[in-house]
């Protein structure tokens, strides 16, 4: 299926040279005079290479035919990171390459979208947030008021964010999995 480049977004797979490549980022750019262009990062599924491709945002890519399939998440051992199929109960292992940068953000039993190509993965999405616990943040300094800055955090996965003054230590809260920003308060 033929898609104009502007339209690619992380975590699509385009068919380009008789090969798969997933999407790792992909950006507009539009600059003051000249053409906008699409610069799009993706890693070939074949042999895990990165290149890094720019498109007029009016190019037409290949978009390949891939079917998106929920899987659970199971565990992770020295093999890479397990899923199973809860309709089949079929598992999937894949190498820690592929999951890549959203490996802090995997929960036992967490439901993931896995994109298949020939029943093989080639990509995952996570569900845009996931809630995590405050570890490690400074104390509220007086004065400070909730509009004016942000202070930094660890959370219980290991990744730093930034959190607004009031959230404490032991604090739940929701977490953009794309940037791993701070999105609200949790609220159970």
């Amino acid at each position: 299926m033929r898609v104009i480049a502007s339209s690619i977004r992380k975590g699509n797979v385009i068919e380009q040279d008789g090969k798969l490549y997933v999407v790792l980022s992909a950006e507009n750019i539009h600059p003051g005079k000249g053409t906008p262009v699409s610069q799009i990062e993706m890693r070939r599924i074949s042999d895990g290479v990165k290149v890094s491709e720019r498109y007029k945002t009016t190019d037409q890519v290949e978009k390949a035919t891939v079917e998106e399939r929920n899987f659970t998440y199971l565990y992770e051992d020295g093999d890479g990171y397990h899923f199973m199929n809860p309709e089949t109960y079929d598992q999937v292992q894949v190498s820690k390459d592929f999951v890549g940068s959203s490996a802090p953000y995997l929960q036992e039993s967490m439901t993931v979208k896995l994109l298949m190509h020939d029943a093989t993965p080639v990509a995952m999405q996570l569900p845009q947030r996931v809630t995590l616990e405050v570890v490690d943040t400074e104390p509220v300094t007086k004065g400070q008021t909730a509009s004016s800055s942000y202070k930094p955090a660890m959370l219980s996965n290991g990744v730093r964010t930034q959190v607004p003054p009031h959230i404490t230590v032991g604090t739940r809260i929701v977490v953009m999995t794309e940037d791993g920003s701070y999105a609200e308060r949790a609220k159970d």
